[in-house]
């Protein structure tokens, strides 16, 4: 029988989005055949969320996703999540101006009138949120977008525009997009990302809890490092096959712990390491979305049995203290 796909819904998106959301990183023209039947093997296991960016693939992504979506006839069937405002050159990209430029281009990208999510990929604290807020309601209103939030952008900071849509009587953000997974980053990827993993950031997760903000997690698996491949006694000869910030963002006594006890349990409820550390993100308290790269039909399985995974407050306590 078929896997069941949790769904949930968010504030002015009008279909019930899938827990897993399908990223688009690894789509490009130079594979289109490839790329679409990815999609179409994500989409037959109940996938309907499908993560993009302005400058995914110099704006190739974009345009596959789009080219799929024509091809297959499902854009109402579709969650179309792209992000904007990437910080691309030294000038000034968190602007009403760059969201409306980026957000025009990516609807001819992607062959719609709409997304259905939009996110500022990243944040510009230097940039006040009154113009930001403004600019996606108006967006909203000219029917361009369904809902927005921001990706990597801090709880301070989105309590700042939500607050500012309240007392303007606009609408709200209603997503975020930070890293969030069992292993806590000891050091950031790249510039400019957020997370909310580990002890540090529990109120900002009690928070999300709260206010009802969405979060889609991104590295869910730490960039391979809770893939199931890596070990303590192994890590060194094999960290030059992950991307090169695994090792210094994720590989700290306290994640080998936390991959000890994931690789344990995983024993114990008779399923892949990488699958129980998806079931991780998506049994929070806080509403929240796995966004995974799946490269494969067989990838997409994995990520929806992983989805489908219940756990205790008990075995959660344990993945992340031992306790």
């Amino acid at each position: 029988m078929k896997a069941r796909m949790p769904t949930t819904s968010i504030p002015g998106i009008s279909l019930p989005v899938s827990r897993l959301v399908q990223g688009c990183m690894m789509l490009s023209e130079a594979n289109l055949e490839g790329g679409m039947a990815l999609l179409d093997a994500a989409a037959e296991l109940g996938v309907n969320a499908f993560d993009n960016a302005y400058v995914y693939g110099g704006g190739q992504c974009e345009r596959v996703l789009g080219s799929w979506m024509q091809a297959r006839g499902n854009r109402e069937k579709s969650v179309v999540i792209t992000k904007g405002c990437h910080p691309t050159s030294p000038s000034a990209r968190v602007t009403p101006e760059a969201m409306q430029s980026d957000l025009e281009e990516s609807l001819v990208r992607l062959k719609t009138s709409y997304v259905d999510l939009w996110l500022f990929h990243r944040d510009d604290p230097s940039q006040p949120v009154g113009p930001l807020v403004e600019q996606a309601d108006r967006l909203k209103r000219a029917g361009k977008l369904r809902a927005y939030g921001g990706s990597n952008w801090s709880v301070p900071r989105i309590q700042e525009a939500r607050a500012y849509a309240e007392r303007h009587g606009l609408a709200p953000m209603v997503a975020s997009s930070p890293h969030f997974s069992l292993a806590e980053q000891i050091a950031p990827p790249w510039g400019g990302c957020t997370s909310l993993a580990g002890s540090k950031s529990a109120e900002d997760r009690r928070w999300h809890e709260v206010s009802g903000v969405a979060v889609f997690a991104w590295s869910s698996l730490a960039s391979g490092f809770l893939s199931g491949r890596i070990r303590r006694d192994n890590f060194e000869a094999i960290k030059s096959e992950f991307p090169e910030h695994c090792a210094r963002t994720y590989a700290s006594e306290t994640n080998f712990q936390r991959l000890e006890r994931l690789v344990d349990l995983a024993k114990k409820k008779e399923c892949a390491v990488p699958e129980l550390a998806l079931a991780y993100v998506v049994n929070q308290k806080f509403s929240c979305f796995a966004v995974c790269g799946a490269v494969s039909s067989a990838e997409v399985a994995s990520s929806v049995r992983a989805v489908n995974l219940s756990l205790s407050e008990s075995e959660l306590a344990y993945l992340e203290t031992g306790a």
